[in-house]
């Protein structure tokens, strides 16, 4: 079978345009391709071919390039011929010649061209899934697609692909979606909801829709109005998801008013419902990227949770009723305020209602749950993450608390899995086992699960984190009640007027801030320390949380100085800021084995936390170098493993492909990422709004931290040792990659950017000469 493809129509499309946008219109809009077909005998597919060459010398390079593929044909060919580990993905570790003929569109299809590299490959093949997304069997496609600055692409996928896949709504035409859960144990599958005990017309929608979609054999249950830790436990045999608010939204199609959910974003993966801290992130991320509605959707959810459920859920899950997540309420209801449209007087009076209404919901969570027993350590007046419960998390993999219950099942002359049975249903009773899972809820809750940090003394602990977070509710909400209330807020609360005023909320705060530093503070170590308060003493774990007491602006002038001058270097790591100190971890070992929050993992909220603290201590120039290892980290990741940007990496080994207790989340896909990783995707739109111009360009090119900041390695406020270690590791590195490519002879292992591409993109990120060798991760 011979094909001859006929482009029929150009009309100009930005070439960087969103794949629903670029493959639906212009020359790849339906019927703008024709394809005639005419048979011929069937000969060896290489024969008659012209041999492979690079573009030549008289081939217009002025001229942007585009290519004619056919889509299948073409996916079908590249993978055999270059995803050699066969996970449908194009990386540095897979070893086929990184080479690939494609046709030019202006000699329909005759003319070849090579593209080369992983990079490109790799876009090539997400290009390719995208079109077929699209139902486009043949499409013209721009080579700047696929040499675009990875910076630039990954930015754009982030906007315009990511959040769009990452995002869910819980009503009848979401609920497929939403209520897939594979985290999900029980013998029972079908999905199901949980309806808030004073949601009638919530229920009554549910049941309705249960009965119009019978092929979802969707359960509706009703939650009792006091929801206790004895009932959660009840139904862990029958998990579901957890309702969350809804409108009333006009439909055209029907002409009357229907039920909507208020959407909302999920982390990726295999989390797939709405989590309490990463939302926080997720939120700051939607609101550079323009997504103001959803942006605020997030806060609407969460005022929801707690109306409904008492707390800001670990995610809105039946599992997770008793547990909630570091709170960040105020600060994200704040950011999403000052963009809301205030063009009118009717919107400024809207806004503030809106406002005033989530502080107040902000206010009953703070009180209710952060300064409440058991929360509430009463003899330090400081709080702790120290959530009610009964039995075994269940939402853990089936073998993960094996270790703990084997000792226990061994004494009792049982089964590790009929132990359980038993000490989940009450049948046995073990008083060690509940301290245990005691420490273990709050791990949970903190959002630091797992780590040597909090292991078998989490609930606890007064910690940094929390009270900071907290500080920063005192301040932010007496920053509302005196910039945008006058100085009072007032509501009726159960036929009771409740007064909130600025002076309550700054005490409220100053007193926190005496207690932080003389419980938390450690004046000869620069550092913050949790605090035991069983124990009466701090701990010693290094924790990189300790910038948080900046981002809260609770550390005073001289205690920032003081971090950044004796600790910063304890924690600043090749790929950013690692969670812990190597020594506060410990050695592991088989018995003892890395846990995902110590060294050497990096998270996105920690390095998002910290640039905002620098940056709120006037050190932006630290801001920028962190954020710039940081970002390095997720670009190169991103240029040499087919565009993967997943939950967590190590920072020190500079790999995503981490073996640690829960794996990393992000990195199952094929041929295309389609929602990268929440907070991870937040922290790059972030990082690269604090960057210079300069950095950014260099971004582009992969150029290796250590290298781009030399010079800062003599300054004076580095540790000599830590100068030291730097150096060694970059010539460590250089010398890995070197043998590994024979100098560079090797090609499949280098990772080239700016080969080919148009002089626009040339003179933007002045890379056409920058080659960096890539260590493969084996």
């Amino acid at each position: 079978m011979q094909s001859t493809i006929h482009v029929v129509s150009n009309q100009d499309v930005d070439v960087h345009a969103p794949a629903k946008t670029y493959y639906t219109t212009g020359s790849n809009a339906g019927g703008f391709i024709s394809r005639l077909k005419s048979l011929t005998p069937i000969k060896d597919k290489y024969e008659g071919l012209p041999p492979r060459k690079r573009r030549a010398s008289h081939d217009d390079k002025n001229k942007a390039q585009k290519f004619l593929i056919d889509v299948k044909e073409t996916q079908r060919i590249l993978v055999e011929q270059e995803d050699t580990d066969g996970d449908f993905q194009i990386t540095v570790n897979d070893l086929g010649p990184k080479s690939f003929s494609v046709g030019t569109a202006d000699s329909g299809g005759y003319r070849k061209i090579e593209i080369r590299g992983t990079y490109m490959l790799s876009n090539l093949l997400q290009e390719l899934a995208l079109a077929d997304d699209f139902g486009r069997k043949h499409i013209v496609l721009d080579e700047a697609r696929l040499n675009e600055n990875p910076v630039d692409r990954l930015s754009r996928m982030i906007k315009h692909n990511f959040w769009d896949g990452l995002t869910r709504r819980i009503d009848a035409e979401g609920l497929e979606i939403i209520c897939a859960d594979p985290k999900n144990r029980s013998a029972n599958h079908n999905p199901r909801i949980y309806i808030p005990y004073s949601e009638d017309a919530m229920y009554a929608y549910y049941k309705e829709a249960a009965e119009t979609r019978s092929h979802l054999k969707l359960e509706v249950e009703r939650l009792p109005k006091l929801i206790t830790p004895e009932y959660v436990k009840s139904i862990n045999d029958r998990p579901g998801i957890l309702a969350l608010a809804m409108e009333r939204e006009f439909d055209d199609t029907s002409r009357k008013y229907i039920w909507r959910g208020v959407p909302f974003v999920v982390p990726g993966g295999r989390f797939n419902e709405m989590y309490g801290w990463d939302s926080y992130f997720e939120t700051l991320g939607l609101l550079i990227d323009g997504r103001i509605t959803l942006a605020q959707g997030m806060v609407d959810n969460f005022v929801y949770q707690i109306k409904h459920y008492g707390k800001i859920l670990n995610a809105n899950r039946s599992y997770y009723l008793c547990r909630s997540q570091p709170p960040f309420l105020t600060d994200m209801a704040i950011r999403v305020f000052k963009k809301l449209d205030h063009s009118t007087t009717s919107l400024k009076l809207k806004q503030l209602a809106w406002l005033a209404n989530v502080t107040q919901t902000a206010i009953k969570e703070y009180n209710e749950v952060w300064m409440s027993e058991p929360r509430l350590d009463t003899k330090t007046g400081l709080s702790r993450f120290r959530p009610e419960g009964l039995g075994i998390p269940p939402e853990t993999e089936a073998s993960h608390f094996d270790h703990v219950i084997e000792p226990f099942a061994i004494k009792a002359g049982l089964t590790v899995n009929e132990y359980m049975q038993c000490y989940n249903s009450g049948t046995i009773k073990e008083p060690k086992l509940d301290e245990y899972f005691l420490h273990d809820r709050a791990v949970r809750e903190s959002g630091h699960d797992t780590t040597y940090r909090y292991e078998k003394v989490c609930a606890n602990l007064a910690t940094v984190d929390l009270n900071s977070l907290l500080y920063k509710y005192e301040t932010d909400i007496a920053d509302i009640i005196e910039n945008l209330f006058d100085g009072e807020l007032s509501y009726m609360e159960e036929d009771t007027l409740v007064r909130h005023t600025v002076d309550e909320w700054r005490e409220r705060a100053s007193i926190r801030k005496e207690k932080i530093d003389k419980y938390l503070w450690n004046q000869e170590k620069r550092l913050y320390f949790d605090y035991d308060t069983i124990l009466e003493k701090q701990t010693t774990y290094e924790s990189v949380t300790t910038f948080w007491a900046m981002w809260a602006k609770c550390a005073s002038e001289k205690q920032a100085e003081d971090m950044i001058e004796h600790s910063l270097y304890k924690f600043e790591v090749l790929g950013g800021l690692v969670s812990g100190t190597e020594e506060s971890r410990g050695i592991t070992s088989l018995d003892r084995p890395n846990r995902q929050w110590d060294f050497p993992f990096g998270w996105a909220p920690h390095q998002i936390m910290a640039w905002q603290g620098f940056e709120n201590y006037g050190k932006h120039e630290i801001a920028e170098r962190v954020s710039y290892r940081w970002l390095y980290t997720i670009t190169k990741s991103f240029v040499d493993f087919n565009g993967v940007v997943p939950e967590k990496f190590d920072i020190v080994g500079m790999t995503h492909k981490v073996q640690v207790e829960y794996g990393n989340v992000g990195i199952d896909f094929k041929y295309v990422p389609r929602e990268g990783f929440g907070w991870m995707n937040a922290s790059y739109q972030i990082g690269l709004s604090l960057i210079s111009t300069k950095m950014r360009r260099a971004l582009g090119a992969c150029t290796h931290p250590d290298l781009y900041f030399e010079k800062t390695l003599n300054n004076t406020t580095i540790n000599p040792e830590e100068i030291d270690r730097r150096l060694r590791r970059r010539k460590s590195a250089e010398a890995a990659a070197r043998t590994i490519t024979r100098n560079g002879q090797i090609t499949a292992a280098i990772t080239r950017i700016g080969g080919g591409m148009t002089n626009s993109h040339m003179d933007s990120i002045h890379s056409s000469k920058f080659l960096e060798l890539t260590e493969p991760h084996i």
